[in-house]
């Protein structure tokens, strides 16, 4: 049996990791039996989640899991494509995973307002006093993260603008089709269409949200694919 470890529903998101969202998407892409626990990021192997145990193999992070069901089941997430199609649809999956996973995080994390609204709620069940030391530690560890990745170097409006041209990019490739490479869903539309719902997430003050929303089709998309997948 496969459990999937990830951080659960919140923010209106089936999961407030776009990683984990993604790791969700392929099992059900998959047609594969699975269960969900709590991530448990000191038990987990690389201290990050998603991650998955298949009947006692455990395997981290969320591409090292297509991979695996790849390798174990015979999925081929991307059939039918040819080996350029392939390469288009890594490069927008890397798009959303180096680039604009990190805007999201910016925003959610450094903005007071976003930072109350969301990320504050992992920490509730540390006790008051402990809170006052955590969070801010863990929040400098964040924005050491961000500046190291490179994002974090730039101002707001800078990081707005990056973003922006990415979102405008995936917009303009998907056109009307109904999925990011054509008529039938693709291993790379599981982090596609995580980072665009987590954009669209309209609990946080970012200009962002507008930046997605403003492309009807994005708007679509998510909404399609969040019905397919996530229908409760």
């Amino acid at each position: 049996m496969i459990t999937l470890y990830t951080f659960g529903p919140n923010f209106g998101l089936p999961d407030p990791s776009p990683f984990c969202m993604k790791a969700l998407v392929l099992l059900k892409m998959a047609n594969l039996e699975f269960k969900t626990d709590t991530a448990n990021l000191q038990k987990a192997p690389k201290g990050k989640g998603p991650y998955m145990d298949d009947d006692g193999i455990m395997v981290p992070d969320s591409t090292f899991i297509r991979i695996h069901l790849e390798n174990t089941r015979g999925i081929n997430f991307d059939e039918g494509l040819s080996d350029a199609e392939c390469a288009v649809a890594w490069a927008f999956e890397k798009l959303c995973e180096d680039n604009l996973y990190w805007a999201i995080v910016h925003s959610r994390w450094f903005r007071e307002e976003n930072f109350n609204a969301g990320p504050a709620v992992f920490f509730k069940s540390i006790p008051a006093p402990l809170r006052l030391i955590v969070v801010p530690m863990v929040r400098r560890q964040v924005r050491r993260d961000l500046k190291g990745q490179g994002l974090g170097r730039h101002s707001e409006v800078e990081v707005v603008e990056l973003a922006t041209r990415g979102i405008d990019h995936i917009a303009a490739f998907l056109g009307d089709k109904p999925y990011l490479m054509g008529d039938k869903p693709c291993g790379a539309d599981a982090m596609v269409f995580a980072t665009i719902a987590g954009l669209l997430c309209d609990i946080f003050d970012t200009p962002l949200v507008g930046a997605t929303a403003k492309h009807k089709n994005l708007v679509a998309y998510s909404d399609r694919l969040t019905a397919q997948y996530f229908p409760n």
